[in-house]
């Protein structure tokens, strides 16, 4: 069972575990009865609001009802809901895709992550402040400057500070919502890195994109990238940060101090399907390594370029699916 198929993530990983097993009968769920991802499911449910509190009973009877084996969650609500509940959950039958506990709870605030980092004295954090005036932050951090939500994804409620007018509107968020950092890079020089983490520090397989975004934070075109220092970088990563699963991790080039981290999400990402044509199929990998408890392996990657487009997805005489 797959949540959240209205979104990209969701319905790329309907078409990846389609790909991986033609035979698997695959459930998809939503809040909305016309999610696109239906295209591609066997069955479709409606889910509540994940932060519902009917939520719970809906979850526990809908795995009971379809037999499922591994539920895969689509969406970011419900890997947090998933991880704050997983002593409610491990009576279940099915597995779970989750990560490392830790990781998640980490990945759920910058600031908590960059101290995580400085506490490691880890060479790829971003210089970062919690709090100063645009005198202090322009000082240390450089004009321009960045203003992030500590708990958001995808590059949302970004604000860019390039003069004072630009930072005193949000100068009284400072702190408990918004955090100041340094700009690294130029948009030419981002990368997405998968990996699957063993839960040891090791990594089974990986697969790397460089990578432009869209407007609303997604990958919009990729091209296949092979670099041995982004490679020891991320290894170092795992080693300290011991992902379990599917995890992908984002970087900015800075040409003189090397790969500094974005962020880590601790889950599969919204480019996996761009990932699967490439020959890197995370959900297949799901598979093996929870409900088969084999370690996946490094796959051959094919070389090449990815782009998103608009496409339409049509049913004849009816106005449904």
């Amino acid at each position: 069972m797959v949540t959240g198929i209205g979104a990209i993530m969701g319905y790329g990983l309907l078409k990846s575990l389609r790909s991986a097993g033609p035979g698997i009968t695959l459930i998809g769920t939503d809040i909305y009865d016309d999610a696109a991802g239906r295209a591609w499911c066997d069955i479709f449910e409606q889910a509540p609001l994940t932060s519902s509190p009917e939520y719970s009973e809906w979850l526990i009877r809908t795995l009971d009802k379809h037999h499922v084996d591994i539920l895969i969650p689509g969406i970011e609500q419900d890997i947090h809901w998933l991880s704050d509940h997983r002593e409610q959950l491990k009576h279940l039958k099915c597995k779970i895709v989750l990560n490392d506990e830790n990781l998640i709870n980490l990945s759920r605030d910058k600031w908590a992550m960059h101290q995580e980092l400085e506490a490691s004295n880890d060479e790829s954090r971003i210089p970062s402040c919690l709090d100063g005036t645009f005198e202090s932050l322009s000082e240390s951090l450089g004009l321009p400057f960045l203003l992030k939500p500590r708990r958001s994804y995808a590059s949302k409620g970004l604000v860019w500070v390039k003069k004072r007018e630009d930072f005193e509107p949000n100068a009284k968020h400072m702190g408990e919502q918004l955090i100041a950092q340094r700009i690294i890079g130029s948009n030419s020089q981002e990368y997405t890195v998968a990996v699957f983490g063993d839960g040891k520090g090791s990594v089974c397989a990986s697969i790397t994109f460089q990578r432009t975004l869209a407007a609303d934070g997604s990958t919009a075109k990729a091209w296949v990238r092979n670099n041995e220092s982004l490679d020891q970088t991320v290894a170092r990563l795992c080693k300290h940060f011991k992902p379990v699963g599917p995890t992908n991790l984002q970087f900015r080039l800075d040409e003189k101090k090397g790969w500094k981290l974005l962020e880590i999400n601790p889950r599969i990402s919204s480019t996996s399907s761009m990932r699967t044509a490439f020959g890197y199929n995370e959900a297949a990998m799901c598979i093996e390594f929870y409900l088969e408890q084999r370690l996946p392996v490094q796959p051959l990657i094919r070389n090449g370029f990815a782009v998103r487009y608009i496409e339409d997805h049509i049913v004849y005489d009816r106005d449904h699916f």
